[in-house]
């Protein structure tokens, strides 16, 4: 009766859930901020500059342009938008979902200093003279053209200056009125130009004695409107230089937003489908609960007010393979203490607890290098890093509480009772438990010596380094312009593409692209690099040119060389740093050599994407820095799994008096971890193949990476961490025995 009470209660839970997901989840998804990458848009560092040489940048100063900044965008209509201080004269603007990028653009970089001068460009009224909120577009009450309109504070003070200017006589009794002048400009010369800098210049022919003034122009509707608008947000405090932008298209966006979730809906399926094959009811269980991880993920991170970027629903897939992992460590001792011949409830309690302290680990490693990518990673990076860090804590809760919750309302349930093939466990294969001989660990059941092979790894590694390091040599990086500076503009056609085509449209607009990489099947994207950084205006007119031939807006990025060298300064301390911080923590754990040889590994692994990179030319950018560091923080996760197991069975061992004992410690120690490796990394690369084969063409060097440092990271966790370890720790053994039982040796140096 307690046990079918149980089983009601699971249920419960699982109908709970459902029913919370099915009526909320539309919601939540529509709730989340899309980033720029999903649905187009901009993303600007301007760098802060002083108007006057006594001005100084401070906080106060730079908050009241951050303040500005935001009325502009609200006049916009732009709801989604993001404006952050970065140090202390830097200010990133991201605005996602602009129909008129031109537009919001042009209104967030100019100062809006509205002055009055005369023919001879001196200041006669500025900004301050204008009564707050009084511009607004009007038409003209005899020829009935858009005009702007405004209010002045004081009547008698413009009537002066209406009297200097009549005074004036013809031809130079005008008053200009100007945006942003600059000193240098120069009416004289602005008049003989077809487009002017100034606004406008009326002639004045009597005193007025109002407040009320009347700009005209060659407006239009919206061009008043916009300048009203200028006017009344106020001008900004201080002069802005763009250091680096980003724009999206929101075709790019649309369509990178469909391939990505329908790559990620393939591959969270494919995981599904292997959990269930592979451990049958504990797959069940572990599917219910990597649903609900889901779910609480797009919950917390909308209660966040994050932003959900490309990067960030690749975190969260990856996510899943982190929340996969520790329930394949939970199961796959649970199966081992079931073939040992415990029953099911004595495996489950004995699988459970041995697992916590492996599981903890690796989260924890992995948990460092996502806080390091938050600190020094760029906005997209940040949100990958933020994604990740939310997906690694929930999917502690979920895999190491929820699935066992979950499995204890139904282990003790006659129903499992003698059913160990529900638990994808052989019957043949369960030991007598009345047996104490300790046989040696097998894999699918066959004796196998991997530790044996160690030189045949080790030369494997040297002669791969060596081939690596001479391709590294040769060919060297692709770096893109995150690190070279420069602009890249990446065009999308629904045809056919060839290099020439884009060269000819390049030829027209007076541009010279330093290549043209043309990439795609249905939806093609012709992708130009150039070494210099394009002007705003003429990054508009490359949009423009672009725009209306394909009819889709093509993508542009612009990095100035002072961020690229930003950029690659701060990935080599995110490396460093996260490193340092790795060998630290698996020291303080295990202790040094373990901490060092893991060290190794991981360098081996990261080296090797580089190198893989070299090869096939593709350019590495921030967001492959942001790959290595996550396969550095996997890799580390295999590594210390299968550490964890070689220290658990040393301390069984009362004293290790031989390298040939330590070598076989090690060997059952890997054959016992090779299948929770192998399944591990099997469900993490149907994520990552999903999003390298469907996912979207923006993601598809970022999802290489991970795919290739999987294959390494579990090269090196399985067959080389182990095997120097073995080697090194093994010469202190011949020298003296070793009780791993204590943290020290029993006699010499201290470890």
């Amino acid at each position: 009766m307690k046990n079918r009470g149980r089983i009601v209660v699971f249920f419960l839970i699982v109908l709970l859930f459902a029913g919370l997901i099915g009526t909320t989840s539309k919601g939540i998804m529509k709730d989340i901020n899309l980033g720029l990458d999903l649905q187009g848009g901009f993303e600007i560092l301007y760098e802060v500059e002083p108007v006057d040489s006594d001005q100084k940048v401070s906080k106060d100063l730079m908050e009241g342009t951050v303040q500005t900044l935001y009325d502009r965008v609200d006049r916009l209509g732009i709801s989604e938008a993001n404006i952050d201080i970065e140090g202390e004269d830097r200010i990133r603007v991201q605005l996602a979902g602009v129909e008129d990028q031109e537009q919001a653009r042009d209104m967030l970089a100019t100062s809006a200093r509205l002055t009055f001068r005369d023919v001879d460009d001196n200041k006669l009224l500025d900004g301050s003279d204008v009564k707050e909120g009084s511009a607004k577009q009007d038409f003209h009450p005899e020829k009935n053209t858009p005009i702007v309109t405004l209010q002045l504070k004081d009547a008698s003070k413009f009537a002066d200056v209406t009297t200097k200017i009549k005074n004036m006589g013809p031809p130079d009794n005008l008053l200009v009125i100007w945006m942003d002048y600059q000193e240098g400009d120069s009416f004289a010369e602005e008049a003989q130009k077809d487009e002017p800098k100034f606004v406008s210049s009326p002639g004045v022919s009597e005193t007025l004695n109002t407040s009320n003034v009347m700009i005209e122009g060659n407006f239009t509707v919206e061009s008043a409107k916009y300048l009203a608008d200028i006017i009344n947000s106020g001008s900004l405090p201080v002069n802005m230089e763009e250091l680096y932008s980003t724009s999206v298209g929101a075709q790019f966006g649309e369509q990178a937003l469909n391939q990505t979730i329908f790559a990620g809906i393939i591959g969270i399926g494919l995981i599904f489908v292997f959990m269930l094959v592979v451990y049958r009811f504990p797959g069940l269980i572990a599917v219910i609960n990597l649903s609900i991880y889901i779910y609480l993920i797009l919950l917390v991170f909308n209660l966040m007010n994050g932003v959900l970027t490309l990067p960030g629903i690749a975190a969260l897939i990856l996510g899943v393979g982190m929340a996969v992992d520790a329930n394949v460590i939970t199961f796959e001792r649970i199966k081992e203490e079931i073939r040992s011949g415990k029953s099911i409830i004595a495996s489950f309690k004995a699988g459970t607890k041995n697992s916590l302290v492996t599981i903890l680990d690796a989260n924890i490693t992995t948990l460092l290098a996502a806080t390091i990518l938050f600190f020094y990673g760029t906005s997209s990076i940040k949100g990958f890093a933020t994604m990740l860090i939310v997906s690694i804590l929930v999917s502690f809760i979920t895999a190491v509480f929820g699935t066992r919750l979950l499995m204890q309302l139904w282990i003790k349930s006659p129903f499992l009772k003698k059913r160990p093939t529900w638990f994808g466990v052989k019957k043949d294969s369960i030991k007598d438990i009345a047996a104490k001989e300790e046989k040696e660990a097998t894999f699918m059941n066959r004796k196998v010596n991997v530790v044996q092979h160690r030189k045949k790894f080790f030369i494997a590694s040297t002669l791969m380094v060596v081939l690596g390091g001479i391709s590294l040599a040769l060919f060297q990086l692709n770096p893109g312009i995150d690190f070279t500076s420069g602009t890249r503009v990446e065009v999308l056609a629904d045809n056919a593409l060839s290099s020439e085509e884009i060269s000819d449209g390049l030829d027209e607009l007076g541009l010279d692209a330093k290549s043209i990489v043309i990439s795609g099947d249905k939806n093609v994207i012709a992708v130009s690099r150039f070494d210099t950084v394009l002007s705003k205006e003429k990054v508009n007119e490359v949009k423009q040119f672009f725009g209306d031939k394909y009819g889709n807006e093509p993508n542009v990025s612009v990095v100035s060389p002072i961020v690229g060298q930003e950029l690659v300064k701060n990935a080599a301390m995110a490396v460093a740093i996260a490193s340092v911080g790795m060998i630290l923590y698996v020291t303080i754990r295990f202790e040094l050599f373990f901490g060092i040889t893991a060290i190794i590994t991981l360098l081996h692994d990261a080296f090797f994407m580089l190198v893989l990179f070299s090869i096939t030319r593709i350019e590495f950018d921030v967001t492959i820095v942001a790959a290595i560091l996550t396969i550095i923080g996997y890799s580390i996760n295999d590594t210390i799994v299968t550490f964890d197991r070689i220290r658990e069975n040393l301390r069984k061992t009362k004293q290790v008096k031989s390298f040939k004992e330590l070598a076989r410690i090690v060997n059952n120690s890997l054959l016992q971890t090779f299948t929770r490796s192998i399944n591990t990394s099997v469900t993490t690369l149907i994520a990552v193949l999903a999003f390298l084969i469907l996912g979207a063409q923006s993601i598809f060097g970022f999802a290489l990476a991970l795919a290739i440092g999987l294959l390494m990271g579990t090269y090196s966790s399985l067959f080389l961490a182990s095997q120097l370890w073995l080697v090194w720790r093994g010469k202190n053994i011949k020298k003296k025995p070793v009780d791993f039982r204590k943290k020290k040796r029993v006699e010499g140096p201290q470890v």
